[in-house]
């Protein structure tokens, strides 16, 4: 008898101790936590939660004791009872040393989680700020999409940089203005709650656009509370938003809205007259097998006038303030419509599958004056831009783990379709916003993205080896309505771009990474039938080689060191309504990046990022780009839950940089100071902000640009600019109930 109870017990140990514990991680309202590290000292086996909460540990049974970690909560234990896990956690101040480098390849977003946790956001702008060396600027009075500049690349709106919301597209491609337009406006600030971000060519599940990376942002599924926020500053500023929960405390169920409107003049001796007008909801219901679905619906409206870019010779003469303007019918207005369906569904322990599907119906109009009387002496040279978009698509991805008892595999199988139409994609020539002279370009274009990847992890002991390829299928059309004769034009092509990254993690503190891939942005559909097809998906060939280390509990350093060649291609201005050749490029540079915690409220950072970006084919001392920053830094100081108190100092800047292509003229660099303070008593948050402390004179964007003056007998090629905003104070108040 005792044999045999040995035996049983012999055989119920083996099958106990290869058995799958399965799991759910929640805070105190029911709202499933990402990124939660659960380790299980007794098999030395680890795990994470992905974007439901979920996660599988191997080696766990009953009685054993799990330690639970995630940034922003109390770290706790949890003793396995059942074989179905859910563990509650609770909220709690942010500590840097609970952050574990986890051994994935975007484990750099852990930066991004840092910054939303240590100085949240309260303006579009400051989103993207959210992403290390990401610079912007904005030049149309507050209503167009900011320029932006990373890795050495003048980004222009978005070419090279792929940017999404809960996995809707915000890039437009064939834009009227230009490729890869990305205006994020339509989001609310205060409903992001996280950010995903990723620099270079080597992540499969990103195509299109993503060469210099990519910024996917996620809204939060659920509200803590309801808040209505107010608030004013100088330039007759106006800013309110609400936030409504509408469910109450539903672990099943969350439902809210947003509202966002702002007015503002600006600085400028023409008042911009802008505002904008955002609403947005969001319902998410959790299914009886833990699957996830949520539905979204936002709708975004904004109107404003422009100053536009102002010559440097009228105000080193003293005809014109910085602020002032040569035309100032300049502007423009926009709006867009979303509806976004989000389905996350477990099929095993093992598998699961998320996928979206989307529709956005989005408007643009703009009015420029780049060369004043270059063109027409008579009437001037403003433009209009316009066009009326409906986009479509749909996103699915299949995740599969497989446990091997010395390595576990990752496949992730995705595939998707993107089609933009657009009717009456419009350039013309202008007078006073009213009167059209001359329509150069009009036509309605549609272009199709059919895309699927296949991206694998293979871990084995402290390795993580990444091979992965992506296949892009695009067709353009475009239907020339300034022909006589109907006829629609089109153009298809394929892309591979291989993927191949290699990380190794030490330990939790420390991990080296080297990255490799290709990648690309496409071209505008009008470039394509203009160049018969070729060259219209130019290759993009990166690589990184980076460290993200923990030397002391409360400090984070990442740094990288990175190469990036863009073969040659042909852009279409859309300023000018032509087609010009860009040649092949080579960036290289090296980022550097510190998080540090001085004490429990107190915490620093700095990101330093410097390039060395040339023209390949031009000749030694012609071969700049134009545009493109060599040196950029941010950081500051933020201080959160002091005594009620929370707020922070912060700085960017930008070095001078050449503005052509053989640096005779220089763009201006910048060094630009803000700060803020809140002080929160009960349900009632008082805030002061002010913009550009030191009331420093800075250009936000600078272009080299031809241009004639009404009196000029001959046009001048020099700096045009947009003067950055003056010292800039706001007061606001918010209540949380």
């Amino acid at each position: 008898m005792k044999e045999y109870t040995l035996i049983l017990t012999l055989l119920f140990s083996l099958t106990t101790f290869s058995q799958t514990q399965k799991g759910i991680v929640i805070d105190e309202s029911g709202k499933p936590i990402e990124n939660v590290t659960i380790t299980n000292p007794k098999s030395n086996t680890h795990s994470h939660t992905n974007e439901t909460g979920v996660f599988n540990i191997d080696k766990s049974n009953i009685g054993d004791v799990l330690n639970v970690i995630a940034l922003g909560y109390k770290k706790r234990t949890y003793t396995i009872t059942d074989s179905e896990i859910s563990i509650v956690m609770e909220s709690d101040g942010f500590k840097l040393e609970e952050v574990i480098i986890q051994s994935k390849i975007a484990a750099i977003n852990v930066i991004s989680k840092i910054d939303l946790e240590t100085t949240p956001v309260n303006s579009s702008q400051e989103i993207l700020r959210k992403v290390p060396g990401l610079f912007i600027g904005q030049h149309a009075g507050g209503g167009k999409a900011e320029q932006m500049f990373l890795r050495g690349f003048d980004v222009d709106h978005g070419t090279d940089i792929a940017i999404n919301v809960d996995g809707m597209p915000v890039n437009m491609v064939s834009h009227a203005h230009g490729q890869g337009y990305a205006d994020l406006h339509f989001v609310i600030p205060e409903t992001v709650e996280k950010i995903d971000f990723g620099k270079g060519t080597y992540y499969a599940n990103k195509g299109d656009f993503a060469t210099a990376g990519y910024v996917d942002f996620g809204t939060k599924e659920k509200l803590d509370f309801s808040s209505i926020k107010v608030e004013v500053g100088q330039f007759n500023t106006f800013r309110t938003v609400g936030l409504f929960d509408l469910l109450g405390n539903n672990k099943k169920e969350s439902a809210y809205i947003g509202t966002e409107y702002i007015l503002t003049d600006g600085p400028f001796d023409s008042p911009q007259n802008f505002n904008r007008i955002n609403l947005f909801g969001k319902y998410s219901f959790v299914l009886e097998d833990n699957s996830r679905f949520s539905v979204t619906a936002s709708r975004f409206t904004s109107k404003w006038d422009a100053s536009g870019q102002v010559p440097q010779r009228l105000v080193d003469a003293g005809t014109i303030s910085r602020f002032g303007a040569v035309d100032d019918t300049e502007g423009g207005s926009t709006s867009r419509s979303n509806f976004n369906v989000s389905l996350f569904k477990p099929i095993d322990e093992n598998t699961f599958l998320k996928a979206n599907t989307f529709y956005s119906n989005y408007k643009f109009e703009l009015f420029s004056n780049f060369t004043f009387f270059l063109e027409d002496p008579v009437n001037g040279d403003q433009i209009k831009q316009k066009e009326d978009r409906n986009l479509y698509g749909i996103n699915v991805e299949l995740n599969k783990n497989i446990h091997k008892e010395s390595v576990d595999l990752l496949f992730q199988l995705g595939f998707g379709v993107r089609n933009d139409a657009t009717t009456n994609t419009e350039l013309s020539h202008t007078l006073n916003r009213s009167t059209t002279l001359e329509q150069i370009k009009l036509g309605d274009i549609d272009e199709s993205n059919i895309f699927t990847y296949l991206n694998s992890e293979i871990r084995l002991g402290k390795w993580l080896i990444n091979p992965a390829v992506r296949l892009d299928y695009f067709k353009f059309g475009y239907q020339d309505k300034l022909v006589a004769n109907y006829k629609t034009q089109t153009e298809s092509q394929a892309k591979v771009s291989p993927k191949l990254n290699f990380i190794y993690s030490q330990n939790n503190d420390l991990q080296f990474y080297l990255k490799t891939g290709m990648g690309f942005h496409s071209n505008d559909a009008r470039v394509v039938i203009a160049n018969n097809g070729k060259e219209i998906l130019p290759t993009a060939i990166g690589t990184d080689l980076g460290t993200i280390w923990k030397p002391f509990p409360r400090l984070i350093i990442n740094s990288a060191l990175w190469y990036l060649y863009l073969q040659q291609e042909f852009v279409y201005v859309g300023d000018a309504g032509v087609v010009e050749p860009s040649g092949k490029t080579r960036r290289s540079g090296l980022d550097l990046g510190v998080r540090y915690q001085l004490s429990d409220y107190f915490f620093f950072n700095l990101d330093a990022n410097y390039t060395y970006a040339r023209s390949i084919d031009d000749a030694k001392g012609q071969d700049y780009i134009p545009l493109a920053p060599d040196f950029t830094s941010t950081g500051g100081l933020s201080f959160q839950n002091w005594k009620n108190f929370s707020g922070g100092l912060r700085y960017r800047y930008m070095k001078y940089r050449p503005a052509n292509e053989d640096n005779s003229i220089v763009a201006r660099g910048y060094f630009i100071s803000d700060f803020n303070i809140n002080y929160t008593f009960k349900r009632i948050a008082f805030g002061i902000t002010i913009e550009n402390i030191f009331n420093s004179e800075w250009n936000e964007t600078q272009f080299v640009t031809e241009s004639r003056l009404k009196n000029e007998n001959a046009s001048v090629e020099e700096i045009h600019f947009t003067s950055g905003t003056p010292f800039f104070l706001k007061v606001g108040i918010n209540y949380k109930f």
